[in-house]
């Protein structure tokens, strides 16, 4: 339960009470300021508390904004101020700050004459308790030890704190103009988002989020829903059949809808949570590479093998996510920090930027269409789901596969050419904080953070190259790859995966500062996936591609939980995981050491099976561990980036 607090006695006939109730809050009302002291201290400590001005006037959205929101340790409108159980002590404080000002204001000599006596008393009648909640935000704002006061966007919707009957009279006229449930229903949609969501599914998957809302459904029960569909279009894509096909597709698409609903509900509703963050940061892939394995199944009941058509278009997906991540972080610690930045981002790019990849983005931007063209080019979630649900009813899986890679292929040189582009022309520096995530994605091992230690250039003062690390990464990455792909199955396998080990280790040896250096962790990703991908299509042994899927499919799910712990700012799974599961080139190392021992046979499948489970097994343990706890942070994509 909730508890808020009317700073003075209500305003006679106004809903005020019943919107807080509405709301989930125990209403509790102070006469005065000292009250409101008395009723603070009397709110257990666990429970959220807000105080609010009893001659609030507004929507009840705007009160769900500021009040109910779980992602904020503090948030206010005007009128209102809410606190979450952990910024409680800093509330106590802002409160006392504020009462004691007002005690003072009203113990000062007014003023000269008759009148100034009667605009002073007015002035301290306007600073009583009834004006108290703004003030105490205030105080917060000003507050080092305080957490930042989160101010909701309401747009056209109103909060206000009218001082006489005229004001309040036009404040409810405002309030009577505006449908705060239509707005509410319209910000459940992200304000940006692809083109086959914002036109084809949101539309009406607003309205299911609603239905779900008014029935008490919970984003976390909508998320399973979605995964439960997709694994059931990915069973139909594994019989084989036409029939299978066509419903496969089919639910695969109700599967999106049900994966845009359960983001749209936390919005409308503001549900969120933290095991709802690692739900929605992890089922989508699970979901879409499980229907990649259903299909390829499928394919092998009609005599057709696709698996490496299956596993390619993981890894494809896989790095192009990785290219995201990491560009998207490096950038963001500039952004924060103050760095010279051009402030775009896919589509847009800031206005007036010297940056010319930026500008000709900007003068694309003012052609209406181009927008629209170009986020439908990158295939985002919306637009891929909705290719693959197409091509699976109405071609064969491999026709399917081939048609996705082809375009994924496209948008991912189309999205790391311009990124690259912006990057070259940037005058910024990186920030620490940059350095330090790229390195926890880099996801570096034992052997790597040896060589790195190792480097006689770390422990000089000399700089070298802007370009060293990335060139280091992507010298091992393709010699490992060529060796994979054509090198004699023997040690010259392992000896490749040594070379690739070091040359890693000196790509990290310093701070990853330089302007393409966010190339670093896309490259390793690709190097690991590629050559796991290269022997097991190489490999004699039955069910090498499927053990080597499940093993690609459990790095991959580690590399996620990585990237959404770093945005919620917890920073990279523990030091002692990534080193007990070896690291990029660590396992690199043992796949290649498996594949030069046990090259005849189904020992490369048994290699590559057991190394899969143990590693899934490790990795998920901990990360429901993680996410489940109380240090978990609720991390929910609300840009629209493609996904």
């Amino acid at each position: 339960m909730s508890t808020a607090i009317l700073t003075g006695p209500p305003v006679a006939g106004a809903p005020l009470e019943g919107d807080l109730r509405s709301l989930g809050f125990d209403v509790r009302v102070a006469e005065d300021a000292a009250g409101v002291e008395t009723a603070l201290a009397a709110v257990p400590a666990g429970e959220r508390v807000a105080l609010v001005d009893p001659r609030f006037v507004g929507h009840v959205h705007s009160l769900r904004l500021a009040l109910t929101d779980p992602r904020f340790p503090a948030a206010a409108v005007p009128g209102a101020l809410a606190v979450q159980p952990g910024a409680r002590a800093a509330l106590v404080r802002a409160v006392s700050a504020a009462v004691s000002a007002a005690v003072s204001t009203a113990a000062a000599p007014s003023a000269r004459t008759a009148a100034g006596a009667a605009a002073g008393a007015a002035r301290t009648a306007a600073r009583g308790p009834a004006g108290l909640p703004d003030r105490v935000a205030a105080a917060l704002e000003e507050d080092g030890r305080a957490p930042a006061v989160h101010r909701p966007e309401l747009g056209v919707l109103v909060a206000a704190v009218p001082a006489d009957g005229a004001e309040r009279a036009e404040a409810e006229r405002a309030v009577a103009a505006v449908d705060d449930e239509r707005v509410r229903l319209r910000s459940a949609v992200k304000p940006r988002d692809g083109f086959f969501t914002t036109f084809f599914v949101s539309p009406y998957s607003r309205h299911i989020a609603r239905w779900c809302a008014r029935r008490r459904l919970t984003p976390n029960q909508v998320t399973t829903a979605s995964l439960l569909t997709a694994l059931i279009a990915a069973a139909c894509a594994a019989t084989g059949t036409r029939g299978g096909f066509v419903a496969a597709g089919a639910l695969l698409i109700a599967s999106f809808v049900l994966d845009c609903t359960d983001g749209q509900l936390a919005r409308y509703a503001l549900k969120y949570s933290k095991l709802g963050a690692w739900l929605d940061a992890t089922f989508d892939r699970a979901k879409e590479y499980a229907y990649y394995a259903g299909l390829a199944l499928g394919a092998a009941r009609g005599g057709d093998d696709v698996w490496a058509l299956a596993l390619g278009a993981m890894v494809l997906q896989t790095c192009r996510h990785v290219v995201d991540f990491s560009f998207n972080e490096a950038d963001r610690h500039e952004r924060e920090t103050g760095g010279e930045h051009t402030g775009e981002r896919e589509g847009e790019p800031a206005a007036g930027s010297a940056n010319p990849a930026a500008a000709l983005s900007g003068r694309l931007d003012r052609v209406g269409w181009t927008v629209w063209a170009r986020r439908m080019i990158v295939l985002p979630i919306g637009e891929r789901w909705a290719l693959i649900a197409v091509l699976t009813a109405l071609t064969t899986p491999r026709t399917t596969f081939v048609v996705l890679l082809a375009g994924c292929a496209f948008a991912a040189c189309y999205t790391t050419a311009g990124r690259v582009l912006r990057s070259l022309s940037r005058k910024g520096v990186r920030t620490d904080g940059a350095a330090r995530a790229l390195a926890e994605l880099a996801d570096s091992g034992p052997l790597a953070e040896g060589v790195a230690r190792a480097a006689a250039f770390r422990r000089r003062g000399g700089r070298p190259s802007g370009f060293a690390a990335p060139a280091l990464a992507l010298l091992g990455s393709a010699a490992l790859v060529a060796a994979a792909l054509w090198a004699p199955v023997g040690p010259w396998l392992p000896a490749a995966a040594l070379g690739y080990a070091a040359l890693s280790g000196l790509a990290v040896a310093r701070p990853l500062k330089g302007a393409l250096d966010w190339l670093v962790p896309p490259l390793f990703r690709a190097a690991e996936y590629t050559t796991v991908l290269a022997l097991a299509a190489r490999s004699d042994a039955e069910g090498a591609l499927p053990a080597a899927f499940g093993l690609v499919a459990a790095v991959a799910y580690h590399h996620y939980d990585t990237v959404y712990r770093i945005r919620g700012g917890t920073g990279a799974p523990p030091h002692l995981l990534v080193r007990a599961i070896g690291g990029h080139e660590g396992r690199v190392v043992a796949v290649t050491a498996a594949a030069a021992l046990w090259a005849a046979g189904q020992g490369f499948t048994i290699a590559l099976t057991a190394l899969a489970g143990a590693l899934a097994l490790t990795v998920i343990t901990e990360s429901v561990r993680f996410w489940v706890s109380s240090h978990a942070p609720a991390v929910h994509d609300e840009t629209g980036e493609p996904a």
